[in-house]
């Protein structure tokens, strides 16, 4: 059935270019060109059509393409009009004896600026966007993690254990012990003395001594 189709168009594309061609050569024959150039003027209208139509194939946006394509379709056209009865072919006007007369120099100048004119630039391809590579570091994978800073202690006062009966220490004051020691740990680079912070305090010395060993433990 494809097949069939095929040959159809095939058949009807023949008949219509023969048909054409006959009424391009019956005007030019009435115009005065006799023998051989009366056959040649279909051929060179044909083939401007298609050169103007070849070029259209590959630069869509030319302007002088469409221009002499327009041109070679309305002399194809013209011809059929024009050998349809519209046009007595015994008594040509001049204007179109002109026209017949100054076609083969048109038709070359159409044919040699699609054949010579530039081409369009190709449109540059979009390169695909690709993920970008993850910036990992590979030695910092073997690497062991650094160790944490210290716990700032405080430095015992003595070495003497609590007695049984320590007050209890509020959480709030051990938490305010806590920054005062960090403080001084962190601008000395050593470890508060029990005394100093006893004295930073004001707090009896069994309290700064329950804090002391509970910041120790800590």
């Amino acid at each position: 059935m494809k097949g069939l189709r095929v040959d159809a168009v095939l058949i009807q594309a023949v008949i219509a270019g023969a048909l054409s061609f006959a009424h391009l050569h019956d005007l030019a024959y009435a115009a005065g060109q006799t023998g051989w150039k009366a056959w040649a003027y279909p051929v060179s209208v044909d083939l401007l059509l298609v050169a103007a139509w070849r070029r259209l194939r590959t630069a869509r946006r030319d302007r002088s393409a469409w221009t002499w394509f327009a041109i070679a379709l309305c002399a194809s056209l013209g011809a059929n009009i024009a050998t349809a009865g519209l046009l007595d072919l015994e008594h040509v006007p001049a204007w179109l004896r002109i026209l017949v007369a100054g076609w083969p120099a048109l038709a070359f100048l159409g044919g040699t600026l699609l054949v010579h004119s530039p081409t369009e630039p190709a449109a540059p391809t979009q390169a695909v966007d690709e993920p970008a590579a993850l910036d990992v570091d590979m030695h910092r994978a073997n690497d062991p993690a650094p160790a944490p800073d210290p716990v700032p202690e405080l430095a015992p006062a003595t070495a003497q254990a609590l007695p049984a009966d320590a007050p209890a220490v509020p959480a709030a004051l051990l938490d305010h012990a806590r920054k005062i020691a960090d403080a001084h740990h962190a601008s000395t680079g050593s470890p508060m003395p029990a005394d100093a912070l006893s004295a930073r305090l004001q707090l009896p010395a069994p309290m700064a001594h329950a804090i002391a060993e509970q910041l120790q433990l800590t």
